[in-house]
């Protein structure tokens, strides 16, 4: 309104204001005659809500019959439900049926359709015999209360790739890794070997994603050895914040840093001195430019740190 009236100060006609401001002239008037009558506060945008909102033409028996044949035929919708309805003697259109679901719906008294996923029916999650999903708000407080493990595909050479391992203590960012040629319930126990072998404190807990990798083997050889397995919900990377980030840092730094050989006997002792090097020289910011060892060194003395038998670096 102040820039329609300094317009009109300097001789422009409200059609000419009108052009400047990118409004209509029966918008302006609208303004000035509620500026008038309620002051500033009348300029706020109304409602929009039609007087007449249009009200439900259903008996409460066509909504029950609705609702029985949805809760019977989860999967239907307002097409096939309308055409049963029909068969019932009720004489109601796919719009109708549609508005009746959607307001059961609002309520909470159906649900929605189920989503058909690429390649047939939905597959039922099935219960693991040990593992739990990971429980909202997990707490960890010393090293080894919770390792989180994940695995990284990498072509080390044109048609050639490998398979990582990476398991992550949260608590000291401390890394372990081995390369195998495929991700397998066989060798996830074979790294689980390498593990507890190469983490410098018990490991009491274990986190994974959803992978066939971290089942059937994998899953019982945690409960033998008595490590609590905790499995991610579906679709949820950032829960695994931890280990993707490793899995970042080791693909750039190790990966595409250096010229590295496609063969494991020969790729496995230099991905071991790179394990050396993340946790023995690499500073990490999230450690306040410690090393992962040096972070153990001064919070938790009593930790006895592996001896890699590594002395260089990567060339």
């Amino acid at each position: 309104m102040n820039a329609w009236m300094a317009l009109r100060e300097r001789g422009a006609s409200d059609r000419e204001a009108c052009e400047v401001l990118g409004v209509s002239r029966a918008s302006l008037y609208r303004w000035r005659r509620r500026l008038r009558q309620g002051g500033p506060k009348a300029l706020e945008d109304r409602s929009r809500r039609p007087r007449r909102v249009r009200r439900p033409k259903w008996t409460v028996e066509l909504l029950l019959a609705v609702k029985r044949l949805r809760e019977a035929y989860p999967a239907w919708g307002k097409a096939k439900l309308a055409v049963l309805l029909r068969r019932e003697g009720w004489e109601v259109s796919e719009s109708t049926v549609g508005r009746i679901l959607a307001y059961l719906r609002r309520r909470g008294e159906v649900e929605e359709a189920p989503v058909r996923r690429a390649g047939g029916r939905r597959r039922r999650r099935l219960k693991r015999p040990w593992a739990e999903r990971l429980p909202k708000g997990c707490e960890v407080q010393v090293p080894g209360d919770l390792v989180k493990v994940d695995t990284l595909t990498v072509t080390v050479v044109p048609g050639v790739v490998r398979k990582q391992f990476t398991a992550r203590d949260v608590v000291s960012r401390w890394d372990v890794m081995d390369v195998f040629g495929r991700a397998t319930a066989h060798t996830a126990v074979e790294f689980l070997d390498a593990l507890e072998a190469r983490m410098p404190f018990p490991v009491r807990a274990i986190c994974v994603d959803g992978g066939s990798e971290f089942k059937a083997e994998f899953e019982a050889e945690c409960q033998r050895r008595g490590i609590r397995l905790y499995e991610l919900p579906p679709r949820s990377p950032k829960l695994n914040g931890h280990v993707e980030r490793a899995q970042g840092t080791h693909r750039y730094e190790f990966y595409e840093a250096y010229d590295l050989p496609w063969r494991l006997e020969e790729l496995r002792p230099l991905l071991r001195q790179w394990e050396w090097t993340y946790n023995f020289v690499r500073p990490h910011q999230a450690l306040g430019g410690k090393t992962p060892a040096e972070y153990l060194r001064e919070n938790y003395p009593e930790v006895a740190l592996p001896d890699y038998g590594v002395s260089h670096v990567l060339n």
